[in-house]
């Protein structure tokens, strides 16, 4: 294995790369294939290979891994991923074209070009032209990509439980660059895509792979309300938040920022707090200083704050860290139960967990982001 040597502090770069061998393909999705390859030591491990501008792989391949996250035991979920393929002279290059010229990932070996909504080759390039808003459209920003299913699920549920509605709320999608880049990493977008769920999927900044790329989160926005007519969008990053025990040092301080491009573009910023009673980490307690810190230090705006009404005991701590957020509008919500939320998660494939934690180990995360949906559903509701 080739082993960049250990870095000094402020100094850049610490890369381990490996070779391995495919030995199965687990899963091929839009973009993306799992694999399991045997390492030089023998050990059978697996590994993410991305098919947009690499060819499918097959048993047998010799491929070249980059193995930093997992050698330094980060929460990249066990997995290595695919630089390169050995031996396949010009089929390892991708014969995706495209009409864009806007470089995500730009000026590192892994640039690639999309057609961005706001480009001039774009057929949207028009609406880009003059002042925009999003004419007080719901975003819900959320600081955790497992926000996303129960979100969906939940709105799907309410649906289902209310008959006047002839139709699901439609929800776009906008992925961050604050965690994973590439789209096609996420099982949960996958899953949501092929049930239809969704009604677009957008990627900004050095994010990609959506259905729709854009260059900010402001085009981001007004592209949700005025191309894809979505009745609300949830905003999230994609997996792998990144955290360092410090006040500033986290992605999820994105939320604050993305408070405040919400509220200047006419639109009303719906906060999903992040809420636990199981996570063992005192910060993490009630409302995450993570919720805190954004809208305390990053979000200059004001925005709705949905706070479930939990437990006495519960609701005790959270309405006393709430006092810290004059800024913002809090709204004390219902809080659906369990069995109710449970139900709305049978509608989904697949578990739904967070930080490892599925609905019977930390019911407050899952009932603070419910009860977030409903409060972006009735704000939807008021604007009919």
């Amino acid at each position: 294995m080739l082993r960049v040597r250990h870095v000094q502090e402020g100094e850049t770069g610490l890369m381990m790369r490996d070779e391995g061998t495919v030995a199965d393909i687990i899963s091929v999705r839009e973009g993306l294939q799992i694999v399991t390859v045997w390492m030089r030591t023998g050990e059978l491990e697996h590994a993410v290979h991305y098919t947009d501008t690499l060819p499918l792989l097959n048993p047998g391949d010799v491929v070249d891994l980059n193995v930093t996250a997992v050698k330094l035991m980060l929460g990249s979920g066990g997995f290595h991923i695919v630089l390169s393929i050995r031996d396949r002279g010009f089929d390892n290059h991708s014969t995706t074209s495209t009409n864009g010229h806007i470089m995500k990932l730009k000026y590192t070996p892994m640039q690639r070009s999309v057609l961005s909504i706001e480009e001039p080759a774009s057929s949207f390039h028009s609406s880009f032209q003059g002042e925009m808003n999003v004419e007080g459209m719901p975003v819900l920003l959320g600081e955790l990509h497992s926000m996303l299913p129960v979100v969906m699920c939940w709105l799907r549920y309410r649906h289902q439980q209310n008959k006047t509605s002839d139709r699901a709320l439609e929800v776009a999608y906008i992925m961050t660059d604050g965690g994973a880049l590439p789209l096609a990493l996420s099982e949960h977008v996958a899953i949501l895509e092929g049930m239809e769920w969704l009604k677009t999927t957008i990627t900004y900044g050095q994010a990609y792979g959506g259905k729709v790329e854009a260059v900010n989160k402001f085009s981001a926005l007004v592209a949700a309300k005025h191309v894809v007519n979505a009745d609300i969008s949830l905003v999230t990053m994609g997996p792998g938040i990144v955290g360092t025990n410090s006040r500033y040092g986290f992605s999820g301080l994105e939320v604050g920022e993305l408070v405040n491009a919400v509220y200047a573009l006419g639109g009303i910023p719906v906060v999903i707090p992040r809420i636990s009673f199981a996570d063992p980490r005192s910060r993490h307690q009630g409302i995450s200083h993570h919720t805190l810190t954004a809208l305390q230090l990053a979000a200059r705006c004001p925005a709705v704050v949905p706070l479930p009404l939990l437990e006495a005991k519960e609701s005790a701590v959270i309405q006393k860290q709430a006092q810290n957020l004059q800024l913002h509008r809090i709204e004390a919500m219902p809080s659906p139960s369990i069995a109710e939320i449970a139900e709305a998660f049978s509608l989904y494939p697949q578990p739904i967990t967070s930080m490892g934690r599925g609905l019977s180990q930390d019911p407050a995360y899952f009932q603070a982001i419910c009860a977030a949906a409903d409060c972006a559903s009735q704000l939807h509701n008021r604007l009919r």
